[in-house]
């Protein structure tokens, strides 16, 4: 289901175009994106996110654990790089110093579809104040944990494997057994496992945020995903705003959610 995974040039041209054709026009909508914006992405993959933000302009940084992803990131915006546009740094980001690893701080931080993979994410929210320019915001793309492929099952080899929905929510010793029976390897069982223990829901997601000083600036809840458009040929839509607004429910039927987030008033306390 997910073969273009390895076809690094269809994936770099598909975030680019979600990037301009949803994420820009929804950052613009709210005011939380202006062209020659400093922008960082944390989990950049192949860059093709940021190479959306560049060809407006902005001065662009791409962070990313796994460098053979950043060398088709290199190759994809050499052009970029030579003429100063965009700097990368392999590094896990509880690991980055900004001022010794970058130098300066962002008007925009993005992390689409990271959040999700980012261990311990009560200890990391707070890390990205030291980001951010003053007044800067940060943009959060993610599938609800409960929704039917919150699980990234889809990712998997075999046709009952990657399109059985719900099925992650199984129990925890259940869940690597049914993996196993469908076929799946040690290692693709260990992914999944992984993916598991930071899978992030609506309702934890804003508590961390909370937690963190930051305040929601923007939310949009999705049935269908915008990148399910050029996936699978799926229009984007809205969720139902009545469904979108029940919290126990709406984690189940809300395949994307867009949020934007700043810090916090500080208290007068």
């Amino acid at each position: 289901m997910y073969e273009f995974h390895g076809d690094k040039a269809r994936y770099f041209d598909l975030t680019k175009k979600v990037t301009e054709n949803h994420i820009i026009p929804f950052l613009q909508h709210q005011g939380s994106f202006t062209a020659g914006m400093r922008v960082l992405e944390i989990g950049c993959g192949e860059a093709g996110v940021l190479k959306a933000f560049t060809d407006l302009g902005c001065q662009a940084f791409g962070i990313e654990l796994e460098e053979s992803r950043l060398e088709h990131a290199r190759h994809f915006m050499a052009a970029e790089l030579q003429d100063g546009k965009v700097a990368f740094l392999n590094k896990d980001i509880y690991d980055v110093d900004v001022q010794t690893d970058i130098g300066y701080t962002f008007d925009l931080v993005i992390l689409k579809d990271v959040i999700e993979h980012i261990p311990n994410q009560e200890k990391f929210m707070p890390q990205l104040h030291k980001l951010l320019s003053p007044g800067g915001r940060v943009f959060f793309a993610f599938p609800p944990w409960c929704m039917p492929y919150g699980g990234h099952q889809q990712v998997l080899p075999g046709k009952l494997a990657s399109r059985l929905p719900w099925y992650h929510l199984l129990p925890g010793p259940v869940y690597p057994w049914v993996l196993k029976l469908f076929g799946v390897n040690q290692s693709g069982i260990a992914t999944m496992k992984e993916i598991r223990s930071t899978g992030i829901s609506i309702n934890r997601f804003l508590r961390i945020i909370r937690h963190a000083d930051f305040q929601e600036v923007a939310r949009r809840f999705y049935l269908f995903n915008p990148v399910y458009e050029y996936k699978f040929g799926v229009k984007p839509r809205r969720q139902n705003t009545l469904l979108a607004a029940i919290p126990w429910l709406r984690d189940w039927v809300t395949m994307g959610v867009y949020f934007v987030v700043e810090a916090a008033p500080k208290s007068n306390k």
